[in-house]
C-alpha cells in the first residue's frame, strides 16, 4: 500500500455528491459540492472534477479515496440492479413453519427470488446439531436455478454460534454452481433467524450494485490518470476495502449518516454529542458516542424488509433544505416532498416558485443566499414553516436521547442552516468549520473496523477466555477489512449473559478499528 499523501472523501447524497481532500495532516485542502445526478454516477464524476480543479491541487498526491455511497440504500428502495438470488435456509423441520421472505414486499420478491428451499439441518444454542445436515437435498435444489440466478444466500439456524453448516453448504454450491458469489449469514447479522436471513438475501442482491459503483469510481479516477488505493464507507463510521466492499455491499447501507456523525467528531474534536445532518431532502438525528455513531439495538427496517445487521441508532426527519412548504401562516404542511437537487432552480430565493425550508431560513434570518426580498410575499407562511420545523426537531433530538439532561447538538450537513441556536434539551449548538463537508470528511478521516456479534460458550478457560476469542476475531477482521495491524484495538466490547441455558453461555459484540494500512495513527482518532 502507497505511503499516506493526500486523501479524497466523496460522499453521495440524495441531494448533493460532496468531495473533500484532505493531506497527511488532516488539513482540508479543497471541498467541493455538486447536485447529485438521477444516475448518481454523473455527480461522483461532477464532484471528482471540481475537487481537483481548487487551485494548488496536485491531484497526482492523492493515494487513497474513500466514498460514501447511497447507490444499495436506492437499489433497495427502486428495486433496480439487484441481482436474482437463490435462498437456501438450513433448519428442516423445525422452521418450515414460516419460509423464507415471506414478509417481503412482493414487487421486491418478484425481482430478487430465483427460488428458495428449506433443507434439513441447523445448529443448537450450544453448538450441537439441530438435525443432520443434508448435501443431497442443497444439491437438488440447486439443479433447479442454475442458469437463473446470479448468487445464492445461505442462513442456518444459530449459525452466530457455528458456522458449520452453512460452510457445507457453500462447498455443494461451489460443487455444483461453480465461482457464483455465496452470502453466508454468520457473516452479516446477529443472533434472529429471519432478520439475519433477509440481510443476507439482500447482500446477494447488491453485489451487482457494489460492482457497478466500483467501476464508476475507478473510471471517474481513471479519467484524471489517478489509480488510489479505494475504500468504500460502511455504516459503523470506519471503512472497508474494496474487495471487502464487493464481498459485504449491505454494509454500506447508512454509511452516509455515520460519515457525518464521524466528520462531526473529528471537526470539533468532541467524542460524545447529539449529532443533526441536514440534507436537502432529509435531516438524520444521531448519537457519537467514543468518538463513533451509537449502533441501533433493534432491528431495522430497509425498503420494508426486517433485518438485524449493524446500522447507526438514527432518527430520521423529512425536513431539508429542499423540503416543500405548503399552506399559510395558520395551517403549513412541511414536505415530504422535496426538490432535491432542483433546490438552485425552485426555491423562491433563486428565482423559483417553489416555497422551501431554504427560503424560510432566510426569511428569518438565520443565513444570507439568494434574493431575501423574493420571501417577502410568503413570509407568513415561511415564519410558520421555521417554527414547525424547530419543534420537528425537538422532537426527533428526544427521541434519539436516552438519559435526562442537556447535550451538545454538532449541526452539519449543508441544510444546517435550518437549526436554530437553542433548541430543548440541548445545551449548545455547534457549528464547525467545513460543517457543509462532514459526510464527505467523515469518509476521508474513518479508521477501517471489524466486528463480531454472536454466541459464546464457556469452556475450560470461562468467561476471560471468551472475551479473548471474540476480540481476536474482532481484530482479524479489521485486518482483513484493511486496517494496519500494529494499529488495530478493542474499541468496544459488550457482554450479555443468557439465562436459562442448560450450560453457560453468552452473546458478546466485540468491535477492533485501526488506521489504514501504512498510516499508523490512532485507531480512535476523531
Amino acid at each position: 500500500m502507497p505511503a499516506l499523501d493526500y486523501r479524497l472523501g466523496i460522499d453521495v447524497g440524495g441531494t448533493n455528491t460532496d468531495a473533500v481532500i484532505l493531506d497527511r495532516s488532516d488539513h482540508v485542502l479543497a471541498k467541493a459540492k455538486v447536485p447529485t445526478t438521477p444516475d448518481v454516477t454523473g455527480g461522483i464524476v461532477a464532484a471528482l472534477d471540481a475537487v481537483i480543479a481548487t487551485d494548488g491541487i496536485d491531484a497526482a498526491r492523492i493515494t487513497h479515496a474513500m466514498l460514501g455511497t447511497t447507490h444499495a440504500t436506492n437499489a433497495v428502495l427502486e428495486r433496480r440492479r439487484l441481482h436474482r438470488v437463490a435462498v437456501i435456509r438450513i433448519g428442516a423441520p423445525a422452521t418450515l413453519g414460516v419460509r423464507p421472505m415471506f414478509e417481503w414486499p412482493a414487487d421486491l420478491t418478484a425481482v430478487v427470488s430465483a427460488g428458495a428451499t428449506v433443507v434439513p439441518g441447523g445448529i443448537e444454542f450450544d453448538g450441537r446439531d439441530l438435525s443432520p445436515f443434508d448435501g443431497d437435498a442443497v444439491a437438488r435444489f440447486l439443479a433447479t436455478v442454475a442458469g437463473r440466478c446470479d448468487g445464492v444466500a445461505i442462513t442456518s439456524v444459530f449459525a452466530p454460534v457455528s458456522p458449520r453448516h452453512e460452510l457445507l453448504a457453500a462447498e455443494v454450491v461451489k460443487r455444483e454452481l461453480g465461482e457464483v458469489h455465496v452470502s453466508l449469514s454468520h457473516e452479516i447479522g446477529s443472533v434472529g433467524l429471519l432478520e439475519r436471513e433477509n440481510a443476507t438475501i439482500l447482500n446477494a442482491a447488491l453485489t451487482r450494485v457494489a460492482g457497478d459503483v466500483a467501476r464508476a469510481l475507478d473510471q471517474a479516477l481513471a479519467a484524471h490518470s489517478l489509480s488510489p488505493v479505494t475504500f468504500f464507507a460502511q455504516n459503523d463510521g470506519t471503512l472497508m476495502a474494496l474487495d471487502h466492499a464487493l464481498r459485504y455491499p449491505v454494509l454500506t447501507i447508512g454509511s452516509g449518516p455515520a460519515n457525518s456523525i464521524r466528520g462531526a467528531a473529528f471537526l470539533t474534536g468532541r467524542t460524545d454529542a447529539l449529532v443533526a445532518d441536514a440534507g436537502g431532502t432529509s435531516t438524520d438525528v444521531g448519537v457519537l458516542v467514543n468518538g463513533f455513531p451509537r449502533e441501533s439495538s433493534q432491528g431495522v427496517e430497509i425498503g420494508g424488509i426486517r433485518t438485524n445487521f449493524r446500522m447507526p441508532d438514527l432518527v430520521t426527519i423529512a425536513l431539508g433544505g429542499g423540503t416543500v412548504l405548503s399552506g399559510d401562516g395558520q395551517d403549513v404542511t412541511l414536505g415530504p416532498q422535496s426538490v432535491g437537487y432542483r433546490l438552485l432552480d425552485e426555491a423562491l430565493i433563486f428565482g423559483g416558485s417553489t416555497p422551501t425550508l431554504t427560503d424560510a431560513a432566510v426569511a428569518i434570518g438565520r443565513t444570507r443566499l439568494g434574493d431575501p426580498a423574493r420571501t417577502r410575499p410568503r413570509r407568513e407562511l415561511l415564519e410558520a414553516a421555521a417554527r414547525a420545523a424547530d419543534t420537528r426537531l425537538a422532537e426527533a433530538i428526544d427521541r434519539v436521547k436516552t438519559a435526562r439532561g442537556d447535550l451538545t447538538l454538532i449541526a452539519v450537513g449543508g441544510g444546517s442552516v435550518l437549526i436554530p441556536d437553542q433548541l430543548p434539551g440541548v445545551s449548545e449548538v455547534l457549528r464547525p468549520d467545513h460543517f457543509d463537508a462532514a459526510n464527505a470528511i467523515g469518509a476521508a478521516i474513518a479508521s477501517v473496523s471489524g466486528q463480531v456479534d454472536r454466541i459464546f460458550q464457556f469452556g475450560p478457560g470461562g468467561r476471560k477466555a471468551a472475551l479473548d476469542e471474540a476480540s481476536a476475531e474482532a481484530r482479524d477482521h479489521a485486518v482483513a477489512a484493511g486496517a494496519d495491524p500494529a494499529t488495530v484495538e478493542i474499541v468496544e466490547l459488550e457482554e450479555i449473559p443468557l439465562a436459562y441455558l442448560t450450560s453457560p453461555a453468552v452473546r458478546i459484540r466485540a468491535k477492533a478499528a485501526g488506521a489504514l494500512g501504512g498510516l499508523h495513527a490512532p485507531a480512535t482518532t476523531g
